[in-house]
């Protein structure tokens, strides 16, 4: 595995490439001192992970991640002096694509560093399993695809709308929700692969630029109105009245899961529309199937509108997605379905 760092202080770099290279298993790739170099360092030499900082002088991480992930993209964590203190740039930058942020481990001057293991985790994870980031990328068999004119929808207004995206998500996101009517008619949930930590700055950002009531989830009573967004390390359930927080048992890459949402809602008595958006990785395609399997109406993203096309290639892979759609489509359908529920388009 084959590791960049893109740091523009020096103590920094020499902290985190000894921590890369004293791991087995990973070596280092290259250096760049700002987000313009690793722009072109990138698209001369794709490593296996970059290690992005944010603030920097010529380009910041940001405007690099969003670079990088439009023109060659791979797995790029957020490695931030404080994740507290940059935590709107960290949304930012992962609504440009970003996997996670963690904070910079510090090198004392007794030789150990400190604050090192949410970095050497998320390094492990994609070492041992690179597919749960990236996924099989496939071309979308025509026969899996089908649109509302071949299907049509199940009868009925729907009565919930669960979206699970990742890299790119928070961006994808906010197209969906912004489309959607004022106030909200029915319940909405979200699973976004990112760290706790950064939730309530998602939500907060969330909230302003969709103007929806957007909250973090917490275990009660499913209400209409509202964008409820997963929160905690455990998974985010919901029964016919209910979510809930389950802690995660089968040892999942991402905690929570869109797989465990998709799958606890199809085993209730609502009939919905779930959206699988932007990601890598594989997480949401058997949900997706198992909600399809049980009468709601499925989504999967688009290549062309996708930051990566992971998790959509792997659900329409599957015949898990009823429609294909860009990403622009994708919330005024809803809307629409919305309006008149028992219209086939």
């Amino acid at each position: 595995m084959r590791v960049a760092i893109v740091n523009d202080l020096r103590m920094a770099i020499e902290t985190l490439r000894r921590i890369v290279e004293m791991q087995d298993g990973v070596e280092l790739a290259w250096i760049a001192m700002d987000g313009r170099e690793a722009v072109e360092k990138a698209s001369e030499d794709l490593p296996d992970l970059i290690l992005m900082d944010l603030v920097m002088p010529e380009m910041d991480g940001e405007t690099a991640t969003r670079i990088i992930m439009e023109q060659n993209p791979c797995p790029i964590l957020v490695v931030t002096a404080s994740v507290t203190g940059n935590s709107r740039r960290v949304v930012k930058a992962m609504a440009a694509g970003a996997i996670d942020a963690v904070e910079t481990p510090t090198f004392g001057l007794d030789g150990r560093f400190a604050g090192d293991g949410p970095l050497l985790d998320r390094i492990e994870r994609l070492r041992r399993d690179p597919s749960g980031f990236f996924g099989e990328i496939v071309a979308t068999p025509p026969s899996t695809t089908r649109s509302a004119a071949t299907e049509p929808p199940p009868p009925g207004r729907p009565s919930i709308l669960l979206i699970g995206a990742s890299t790119g998500g928070p961006q994808a996101i906010r197209t969906v929700l912004s489309a959607l009517p004022r106030p909200l008619s029915i319940p909405v949930v979200v699973v976004q692969h990112i760290d706790h930590q950064f939730v309530s700055g998602l939500v907060r950002w969330l909230r302003e630029v969709t103007e929806h009531t957007v909250i973090e989830s917490s275990p009660g009573a499913i209400e209409p109105g509202a964008v409820v967004v997963a929160s905690t390390t455990d998974h985010l359930v919901l029964n016919d009245h209910e979510y809930a927080h389950r802690p995660d048992t089968e040892g999942r890459l991402h905690r929570p899961s869109v797989d465990e949402l998709f799958a606890s809602a199809a085993e209730t008595s609502h009939r919905g529309i779930a959206v699988l958006l932007t990601g890598m990785g594989t997480d949401g395609a058997v949900g997706l199937e198992r909600l399809r399997a049980a009468g709601w109406h499925t989504v999967a993203q688009d290549e062309a509108s996708s930051a990566v096309w992971g998790m959509p290639a792997a659900a329409i892979r599957a015949g898990a997605a009823i429609e294909t759609l860009p990403l622009e489509e994708i919330g005024s359908h809803i809307a629409r379905r919305l309006e008149r529920p028992g219209e086939n388009r």
